[in-house]
């Protein structure tokens, strides 16, 4: 196992989470192959190294099984990891009892949000319905869909933005496949919970980093930036540094998801991000050349040719995590700290 996962893991799980209730449970995770759910699947498969007799089965569903194979090759000889190929686009089928659902398979990075559209619409509405489906069948304990800040729109007033600070969504617009799908996906959780009774939490992650990120693929800010600084390039700027995020290390996001499956209010919405590193992009740059002083690298500004897909000049929005805070939770990772562990991972290969 990477020693920089390795390290991660043992963060969480000294996090003060109540583990017992995954004991001899059935999760199932969509997208398992992302950066913050195979992460939540990790965590989960460890605890039954630590004690052989926890017996918490993780079934993954995934589209590509090599891909998979993968991101999973520590734990893919491991009995209690079950990979499941299969597109939400169709009924699901699984034989096995299903304790909890945990709901994260979407393109998040907004290039494919003008390249395909429908590839982002499907997971968040079709695939929501036949697992919401799914947790009716089974009498789920527990659902949780991951969402995303792309829900509020543009925020109607100042930077901060609570779970209950909704903005304008233009739905013409087509980069906003993923806001009004991630929209139309919490809608269908309130609407199952209502007839059925299906309990469900909901997580709108900030901008999450760590050693699990596509830095090859994914188009945003950071994974470029990381990028850079692995091949000892000099930090490629494609704005004019004035979009401000908040960026969360992906050991604290993933705590901060399990306190709210576990300890959150069912049928809420929680922000999950660090609000003391709400940061433009141009101060993110300048983080990781000055965290890195020994390769030298210097901040390159470019025009970039292609609008779509990138930062949006002037957005500023600061996911307030106030009330996921209230459940316990509060992050540990500074920005260089996690930004030293994200791209020592990378290293080690």
């Amino acid at each position: 196992m990477n020693n920089i996962i390795a390290k991660d893991l043992d963060f969480i799980l000294n996090s003060g989470i109540d583990w017992e209730k995954f004991r001899n449970k059935t999760v199932l995770i969509t997208g398992a192959y992302g950066m913050l759910l195979s992460y939540i699947a990790y965590t989960l498969l460890r605890l039954n190294e630590i004690d052989p007799k926890f017996n918490v089965t993780v079934i993954a569903l995934i589209r590509d099984k090599e891909k998979a194979k993968k991101r999973f090759g520590y734990f893919i000889e491991s009995k209690h990891l079950r990979l499941f190929i299969h597109d939400l686009s169709s009924p699901i089928k699984i034989d096995n009892d299903i304790d909890y659902i945990v709901h994260g398979a979407s393109y998040a990075s907004p290039h494919y949000f003008g390249a395909n559209p429908i590839g982002i619409l499907l997971p968040n509405v079709i695939g929501t319905y036949h697992l919401l489906e799914l947790a009716k069948s089974k009498e789920i304990e527990g659902f949780l869909f991951f969402s995303s800040g792309a829900v509020y729109g543009k925020p109607i007033a100042g930077e901060e933005v609570t779970e209950k600070d909704y903005g304008y969504l233009d739905p013409l617009d087509i980069m906003s496949c993923y806001g009004e799908s991630k929209r139309m996906g919490e809608n269908m959780c309130k609407c199952w919970s209502q007839q059925f009774g299906i309990p469900f939490k909901i997580v709108r992650p900030a901008h999450i980093y760590g050693p699990t990120m596509d830095i090859e693929k994914d188009s945003r800010v950071f994974a470029n930036f990381i990028n850079n600084i692995v091949k000892g390039q000099n930090i490629v700027m494609r704005s004019d540094g004035t979009a401000k995020r908040s960026f969360c290390y992906i050991a604290d996001a993933t705590v901060a998801c399990l306190k709210v499956f576990l300890d959150g209010v069912d049928g809420e919405a929680y922000n999950i991000g660090n609000d003391a590193a709400y940061v433009s992009i141009g101060k993110l740059a300048e983080i990781c050349v000055s965290t890195f002083p020994e390769k030298q690298l210097q901040i390159i500004t470019e025009k970039r040719e292609n609008a779509g897909g990138g930062e949006n000049k002037g957005d500023r929005m600061l996911m307030s995590s106030k009330k996921a805070e209230k459940l316990g939770w509060k992050c540990t990772f500074t920005i260089q700290e996690g930004l030293k562990r994200t791209v020592e991972s990378f290293l080690q290969g």
